[in-house]
C-alpha cells in the first residue's frame, strides 16, 4: 500500500483527500517506482479545479523522482535500482510509490539530487520546449517572459541567459523581479507598478520583442499581443488567472502578421526518443551549472492542500516539493 492524494470530486484545495491505495507489479512497458520527492505544477491545480476535465476519482500530480524498483517487459532503459525522474502522463505522482508507463522516465544522473529531479522535470521540459522546440531564438533575441519569480520562470531566466538571449521578466513584486533578475533576466518590470506592454516599448526601442512566454493567460493575453514586433511569436502556455477568451483572429494581422501557439509538454514529450533528448539537454544545463534549481518551498505529503494554496495565492517562488 501507498499513501496517495486522490479527488473524488472537482473543486477547491479541500478535495485533495489522502488514502492507501494498492500498488501492483508493472505490466509491458511499465515500472514501478518508490517516490523521494513530488513536485507541484499549476496544471495540478487546473486538474483539481477542473479546468482540465478528469474522470474520478483520480490521482493528481504529474512529476516526482525516486527509485526503479520493478520493471515491466519490453523496458530497456531503466533497471531495478536506478535513480529516475520524470514529468509524465498519467497523473498520479502525489503518492508514495505507483506503477505507470516508463517512455516518459529518465535515468537521473548521479550529481542531481532526488528533491531537485522531483523540482525540475516538468518545468525544465517546458523550457527546453519553449527555446528549443517552438520557434527559432537566436543570441541577442528578445523574450518577455511573464511570472519570472515562479519555477519555470527562473528556469528560464538561467536558461536565457546561458544562450546569450535577452530576457525581460515581469512579476507581481519588487522582490520577484529581484530574483529574476540574480537569475539572468536582462531587464525586470513589476507588473502591478507599471505597464509591462509600454515597459517592453520603451526597453526595445520600440521595436518590441521577438517572443512572448505567457503562463498567466486571460490577465496579459492582450498586453503580450502588444509587447510583439512584427511576426513575432506568442506563445501561451498557461491560463494561471484563467483560460484566455475567445479573440478575433484579425487582431493578428493588425499588428503586425503575428503569429500564436498553445503547446503543452506532454505533446512534445510524447515520442520517448525525444523526451529523452529534452531531458538530457536539461540534465547538461544543471550539471553545468547554468541552470541552479531554486526550491523555494517544501510541504509534506499530508499538507498537500497548504501547499495548493500558496501556489494559487501567488505566495510561492521557485519550485515547490512535497516531501515523504
Amino acid at each position: 500500500m501507498a499513501r496517495t492524494v486522490i479527488i473524488q470530486s472537482h473543486g477547491g484545495p479541500e478535495v485533495l483527500t489522502l488514502t492507501d491505495r494498492p500498488v501492483g507489479e508493472p505490466g509491458p512497458g511499465e515500472i514501478r517506482i518508490a517516490h523521494k520527492a513530488v513536485g507541484l505544477n499549476f496544471i495540478d491545480v487546473y486538474q483539481r479545479t477542473g479546468l482540465y476535465k478528469m474522470t474520478l476519482p483520480a490521482a493528481l500530480g504529474m512529476e516526482a523522482a525516486g527509485v526503479v524498483e520493478a520493471v515491466g517487459e519490453g523496458v530497456t532503459h531503466l533497471k531495478p535500482g536506478d535513480r529516475a525522474a520524470y514529468a509524465s502522463q498519467p497523473p498520479g505522482a502525489y503518492t508514495e510509490a505507483r506503477v505507470m508507463p516508463a517512455a516518459q522516465v529518465c535515468r537521473l544522473p548521479e550529481g542531481i539530487g532526488f528533491d531537485t529531479g522531483a523540482a525540475m522535470m516538468l518545468k525544465g521540459l517546458t523550457v527546453d520546449y519553449l527555446f528549443n522546440r517552438t520557434t527559432p531564438i537566436a543570441k541577442g533575441d528578445w523574450v518577455l517572459f511573464h511570472a519570472a519569480a515562479g519555477g519555470v520562470g527562473l528556469i528560464a531566466c538561467q536558461w536565457a541567459r546561458s544562450e546569450g538571449i535577452n530576457l525581460i521578466a515581469t512579476a507581481g513584486t519588487d522582490e520577484k523581479c529581484q530574483m529574476a533578475l540574480d537569475h539572468g533576466a536582462a531587464h525586470a518590470i513589476n507588473y502591478r507598478r507599471e505597464d509591462f506592454a509600454a515597459r517592453v516599448r520603451e526597453i526595445t526601442e520600440g521595436r518590441g520583442v521577438h517572443v512572448v512566454m505567457d503562463s498567466v493567460g486571460r490577465d496579459t493575453f492582450e498586453g503580450s499581443l502588444n509587447s510583439l514586433r512584427p511576426f513575432g511569436m506568442m506563445i501561451s502556455f498557461g491560463s494561471a488567472s484563467g483560460p484566455v477568451p475567445p479573440f478575433d483572429i484579425l487582431t493578428l494581422a493588425a499588428k503586425g502578421s503575428l503569429k500564436i501557439t498553445r503547446p503543452t509538454v506532454f505533446s512534445h514529450i510524447a515520442d520517448h526518443a525525444t523526451c529523452q533528448e529534452m531531458a538530457g539537454r536539461l540534465f547538461a544545463k544543471i550539471l553545468s551549472g547554468a541552470v541552479k534549481i531554486d526550491i523555494g518551498q517544501r510541504f509534506p505529503l499530508d499538507q498537500v492542500a497548504r501547499a495548493h494554496r500558496a501556489l494559487e495565492a501567488r505566495k510561492t517562488t521557485g519550485s515547490t516539493i512535497l516531501t515523504l
